[in-house]
């Protein structure tokens, strides 16, 4: 079975329709900002596993060594992660401000109350 030897990009399909769902079929907003997170984990998790090389070491000078992994994509995707924390907090925040606002998370009823104005 050759197909569970790339069992990583199974696993990003997988994370990648969960999060989906979750966007999707979730009408709270805190839930929905989670399946964000999750859909944004197994993208970081495609771009590790693109820039893993077969027989790759780590780009450090080693006698005897030629093949190196490309850093430049774990570099990115350390950067994308310390976004996708910043844009988790401000949309909490937002939440926030919204349950201020309305006295509800979920989407239903702000849309109700959003109507009666």
């Amino acid at each position: 079975m050759e197909w569970l030897g790339h069992y990583n990009y199974w696993v990003v399909v997988v994370l990648m329709m969960v999060g989906f769902y979750i966007v999707i079929a979730q009408g709270n907003l805190v839930k929905k900002i989670v399946g964000l997170n999750i859909f944004q984990t197994s993208v970081f998790i495609f771009f590790i596993s693109l820039a893993k090389l077969d027989g790759g070491t780590a780009p450090v000078y080693i006698e005897g060594v030629t093949e190196y992994s490309n850093p430049l994509p774990h570099v990115l995707i350390l950067t994308a992660i310390v976004v996708g924390v910043a844009l988790t907090a401000m949309g909490l925040a937002l939440v926030v401000r919204v349950h201020e606002l309305y006295g509800s998370i979920e989407e239903d009823e702000i849309h109700e109350q959003d109507g009666k104005h």
